[in-house]
């Protein structure tokens, strides 16, 4: 009786257990089905879309963002162009026919070639050169491949986001699909489900900085439902999803001049440039109209692990001897130095290990000769008057530790906004050194130690010295307009927050860049078709390697009517050999100048285009 007893209550337990997981499995099953199909687990994944995925080959046709734009018109960010598109379901369908040849006759591309692609392709693609560009058709082609009327062959009008032969990438930037990048930069858009982890934002550059107003609308897509194996399903074998919007997606309108940016990317590539950058400014308004970076990468596949992407010509580095600029303005601002006041260099300072480029010294040299000579010794001196807290005054004076990238209070609904991603505040001294301490001072006089500057700070510092003295912020993006051209939002100019030099000071220092090119260490600019201010800058690395440095020149063309402002940096250059920077200088300069003047002659023939 007892046994018998025991034997019901464990069948009764069981089938309890059995009850509660049949419950729990069902309870589940209706959470998938029905309480949440399309927000399913804390990645918002939504299982009906997906579910329709996986009997769906789609390719994107547009990705639904704005453009981004040079300052007359040109996209960086794709041309529309007629492609041929091709599905791997046209396998089933060309087979035992002639259809891959009479392809291959409008597309003037070997039979051979095709049927590989075809065999080859695991997802919708687009007919490329074996170089990888799009094979672009013409409209006859067009539709003669569409008469065709080939399952899964089709052409139409493709915009590609990114051209692998395009230029300012970096500055650009790119667009990646990473969830936590997604929950990150849009909680509440993520918390409300409006984004997943399909969504695809801006991960660098332009395209982070303005994701939001470059999100615009949904993808244009051509799709083909098929069966299990892979058939065209009848009624539903093709959607094609277009979006037809007046105003939407925004455009970006930047300060970039593509042709200006096109040919400092090939300066940069013609010297050998590995690792460094160029900026180029108007010297009028401080915009930025080219911004190089160097090494390159391919924005369609970003190893995010590397730093290939990032733009060094806003990351800081020591600048070297271009630093002297700051000592000079404080020097000559506050009195305590005139410019043909001398000083003498026997190439040693007397302690601290502390010598001038120059071993045999430079002698007697005023203040301007030292300038131009780059003499460290003679800045060591002036540095000791001047002292710390004015020169860390004096580069907060020309920008120098500030992020100086356009910003905005408040852009909308984003407070804190700032055009330039990534962009570095540069420094003066480390937290905690003393400003006091003799050897941190003349190794902070010559641009070394704790001193870090941006290449966009140092290109602005010397549009600043242009402008009379006060330093601006730095658009790259002049306007954000609507699709059809109306203006969205203008970005005014706008002074940096800091009290800037004096402009007799700006005055003496332009002289002091001048005598760099006619008598110092810049007379390799000599003979540039401009006349050419500047001050050169050789940084030790601060590396294991102490055999390498960073190269920099700065300065602006034409001296009397200056047009342009630049600064050139080659990173790791080692010790002997040319001077990179100088080289990629002079012929910025030349690229420059011959643009201007053919920019300047008159159109031949009609002038109505």
């Amino acid at each position: 009786m007892q046994l018998e007893r025991r034997l019901k209550r464990r069948h009764f337990l069981v089938l309890m257990g059995m009850t509660l997981v049949w419950m729990g499995l069902i309870t589940r099953l209706w959470w998938i089905q029905i309480g949440a199909p399309h927000r399913f687990t804390k990645r918002n994944i939504d299982l009906v879309k997906n579910a329709v995925k996986q009997r769906q080959q789609s390719i994107v046709l547009h990705s639904g963002r704005g453009d981004i734009r040079d300052r007359n018109g040109y996209a960086f960010t794709g041309e529309e162009h007629r492609a041929l598109i091709l599905f791997p379901l046209a396998r089933g369908a060309l087979a035992g026919t002639d259809g891959l040849s009479r392809l291959s006759a409008i597309v003037s591309q070997p039979v051979e070639r095709l049927a590989e692609v075809m065999e080859k392709a695991k997802a919708p693609l687009l007919l490329r050169k074996e170089d990888g560009k799009l094979i672009v058709l013409s409209e006859r082609q067009a539709e003669q491949i569409n008469a065709l009327d080939i399952p899964g062959v089709v052409a139409l009008a493709v915009t590609e986001r990114y051209r692998p032969d395009e230029v300012a990438k970096h500055v650009i930037g790119f667009i990646n699909q990473n969830p936590n990048l997604v929950e990150s930069l849009y909680p509440e858009e993520w918390a409300s489900g409006k984004m997943n982890g399909d969504s695809t934002i801006g991960a660098s550059g332009l395209e982070r900085s303005f994701d939001r107003f470059l999100q615009g609308v949904e993808p244009s897509i051509l799709s083909y439902y098929v069966d299990g194996q892979g058939k065209p399903l009848r009624g539903l074998d093709i959607r094609y999803s277009k979006q037809e919007n007046e105003y939407y997606p925004l455009a970006l309108m930047t300060t970039l001049d593509v042709h200006i940016q096109r040919s400092m990317e090939q300066i940069a590539d013609a010297v050998g440039l590995k690792q460094g950058s160029i900026v180029v400014l108007d010297a009028q308004s401080g915009d930025i109209r080219s911004m190089v970076s160097r090494p390159t990468f391919d924005q369609t596949k970003v190893d995010v692990r590397g730093d290939d992407w990032k733009n060094r010509a806003v990351k800081q580095l020591p600048p070297g001897s271009i630093f002297k600029t700051v000592v000079a303005a404080a020097a000559l601002a506050e009195g305590l130095v005139s410019p043909t006041e001398r000083f003498t260099c026997t190439g040693e300072y007397g302690k601290y290990h502390f010598s001038c480029w120059k071993k045999e010294g430079h002698g007697s040299v005023t203040m301007d000769e030292a300038y131009a000579q780059s003499c460290n010794i003679a800045f060591a001196q002036i540095a000791n008057r001047v002292g710390g807290e004015k020169l860390e005054e004096y580069a907060k004076r020309l920008g120098l530790s500030e992020q100086v990238g356009h910003a905005t209070a408040h852009l909308f609904k984003l407070d804190g906004f700032r055009q330039i991603e990534g962009e570095d505040r540069g420094a003066i001294f480390a937290q905690g050194v003393s400003r006091r301490d003799e050897g941190v001072l003349i190794q902070t006089a010559i641009g070394q130690r704790d001193v870090r500057v941006t290449p966009l700070q140092a290109a602005n510092m010397v549009v600043s010295i242009l402008r009379g003295g006060q330093p601006a912020q730095v658009r790259v993006v002049n306007e954000i307009a609507y699709r059809n051209g109306q203006t969205f939002h203008r970005f005014p100019m706008q002074v940096l927050p800091v009290q800037g030099i004096d402009y007799v000071t700006a005055s003496k220092l332009r002289k002091m860049m001048r005598k760099v090119v006619t008598e110092g260490t810049g007379q390799l600019l000599g003979s540039a078709p401009w006349e050419v201010a500047g001050k050169t800058g050789t940084a030790q690395t601060g590396g294991a390697n102490q055999s390498q440095n960073h190269l920099w020149f700065i300065g602006y063309a034409p001296y009397d009517e200056p047009q342009y402002a630049l600064c050139v940096v080659a990173e790791n250059q080692p010790s002997w050999g040319g001077n990179q920077a100088t080289e990629l200088f002079r012929r910025a300069i030349d690229a420059l100048s011959g643009q201007t003047a053919q920019s300047s002659q008159p159109r031949a023939g009609n002038s109505q285009e």
